[in-house]
């Protein structure tokens, strides 16, 4: 991915509870549910359901969801496209992970 600093930088400033909500009504349109997404999160970065929670009710950053994180080893071993772009192909660890 050929991301630009400002790309990266407007990422890790989101706030994870507003991107939250996206998250959901994308998985619900592929026929999964919040349970199953909340599930692939904690896995990825190793937080509780109630520390997930946390995040999912606060205001929280990506950079600041990311950094508190435990992320999962076995992560880099995700391929595949999200909104077009390789997500082993990114180079921001940060913007990977988001994505």
């Amino acid at each position: 991915m050929n991301s630009t600093q400002k790309q990266d930088e407007q990422i890790a400033g989101m706030i994870f509870s507003k991107i939250y909500p996206l998250y959901v009504a994308k998985v619900e349109k592929k026929g999964r549910t919040s349970a199953e997404l909340n599930e692939v999160i904690r896995w990825l970065s190793g937080y509780s359901e109630s520390e997930l929670q946390a995040h999912i009710t606060g205001s929280s950053t990506f950079k600041e969801f990311f950094s508190s994180a435990t992320i999962n080893p076995n992560s880099k071993l995700i391929t595949g496209k999200v909104c077009g772009y390789k997500v082993e192909d990114i180079e921001n660890p940060l913007t990977q992970q988001a994505r």
